[in-house]
């Protein structure tokens, strides 16, 4: 019975209609509380997200690690609720609590179904507002914290990625690992969790989604309940930066037969005019899988690689524009010189129009499928507010692909991929690859 009550619910969590249709309502609390809302009666379930901006970037340098530890701290308990306890109940209340912490923001979610959601929601509250931070707890996650971190000074792709924050953001948060190191993880203390807490999970950073069977009239009372106690401001955001790496290649020595490489230079910001060209450009340059330029010129053409791509990431404080690759330390050194020429090749040409409708076609229909599930739709919603997307962006987003023309990405791939400033980091024994720094 349990097990089939777990499908059931997963089943309708993943059951909502798809793009067409979708209306969104601004809701504001008595308490001043603002959320997005999605309402969806015929699917008994609610979905909430909460955002808070802000993230990993808050953490001092002496207390690296300190808000993702914290998040993993969440679900351990509340009050006088050991983390045994608050997972029987969780579970006996047949909902699902998420908390992670990332770069920007620390975000947490709940699943609930419509007949119990006040008893389970009360207890997200407590989870959120009164979280324990007991010692045994404190201890535990800890350690699993330091288990990860241990593992990842040994994976080339973390190596790579942190040596490049190293490289391109100094000493701004963003340079600075955002899980911490097992030092300074190792030196924490309940009491800076604590502190963290207030720090990050605050109104003044707050953004809210909520999906499912709710009405505006219901959810008003229930934010207030759920957020309402709190704190009203957390701490100073930290300032934005720059990415400032220049060209040139890093090698990062590893015992490997394979070599990870990416890549990075600045990139472009979300509420740039320009965004959707550098969308879709990126599509057809590294960004469209199979279809890309990339994978074709170094996967299909020359078997360097089993997958290469590129991304843009505007993070909220330095948007990045890169991309990663894997090959044997024999053939590094080719896909790395394939890839700049690609680099290069775009900035000076542009697309064609075979591939600007295709990667247009592709970029449209792919869109209403991202919108399968109660908790899919209120991510969206939270991503939407964080990044002051209007509210009707769902509406009109496929109207902006489509309104991209050869022209706009003509120019753009002229001014946004420098290729002279492309960053390498190479993790491994690359044969063949000289560092230039």
């Amino acid at each position: 019975m349990i097990r089939f009550l777990a499908v059931f619910v997963f089943v309708l969590w993943n059951a909502f209609p798809a793009l067409a249709g979708i209306t969104i309502q601004q809701v504001t609390s008595e308490g001043g509380i603002k959320a997005w809302l999605v309402q969806e009666p015929s699917i008994p379930i609610i979905a909430m997200e909460v955002s808070f901006r802000g993230g990993t970037s808050l953490d001092a340098p002496a207390k690296l690690g300190a808000t993702n530890l914290m998040a993993g701290l969440l679900e351990e308990g509340t009050g006088d609720m050991d983390a045994a306890a608050f997972l029987r109940r969780t579970e006996e209340l047949a909902a699902r609590f998420t908390f992670d912490a990332g770069r920007d923001s620390v975000t947490v979610t709940a699943q609930v179904l419509r007949e119990n959601s006040g008893r389970a929601l009360n207890l997200f509250k407590q989870a959120i507002t009164k979280p324990a931070f007991n010692d045994v707890a404190f201890a535990r996650v800890q350690s699993q914290v330091i288990s990860i971190l241990q593992s990842n000074s040994t994976d080339p792709n973390e190596i790579a990625y942190s040596k490049m924050d190293e490289i391109g953001f100094g000493n701004h948060p963003y340079g600075r690992p955002g899980e911490g190191t097992i030092e300074t993880v190792s030196a924490l203390k309940p009491a800076d969790i604590r502190l963290a807490h207030a720090a990050a999970m605050a109104k003044d950073r707050m953004f809210v989604s909520v999906v499912g069977d709710i009405s505006a009239q219901e959810l008003g009372p229930m934010l207030d309940e759920v957020l309402g106690d709190l704190p009203e401001t957390g701490s100073p955001l930290p300032e934005k930066t720059t990415f400032s790496a220049t060209g040139g290649t890093t090698v990062v020595d590893f015992d490997t037969p394979q070599s990870v490489a990416i890549w990075a230079q600045p990139g472009i910001e979300r509420d740039d005019p320009d965004f959707f060209a550098a969308y879709v450009m990126n599509h057809i340059l590294g960004g469209g899988s199979f279809s890309s330029r990339l994978t074709e010129e170094v996967r299909e053409k020359r078997g360097l690689t089993y997958g290469v791509y590129s991304y843009l990431a505007p993070y909220d404080l330095a948007p990045i524009f890169g991309g990663t690759v894997a090959s044997a330390n024999d053939r590094i050194g080719q896909a790395i010189d394939v890839i700049r020429a690609e680099w290069k090749k775009m900035a000076e040409q542009g697309v064609t129009a075979a591939e600007l409708e295709a990667a247009k076609k592709f970029l449209t229909g792919d869109y209403p499928l991202r919108f399968d599930g109660n908790s899919r739709i209120a991510s969206i919603l939270t991503g939407m507010q964080i990044t002051d997307l209007p509210v009707d962006y769902i509406a009109t987003r496929n109207q902006q692909v489509e309104a991209v023309t050869l022209e706009d990405v003509k120019r753009v791939a002229g001014y946004l991929l420098q290729p002279e400033n492309l960053r390498f980091v190479v993790v491994g024994k690359p044969a063949g690859v000289e560092a230039t720094d």
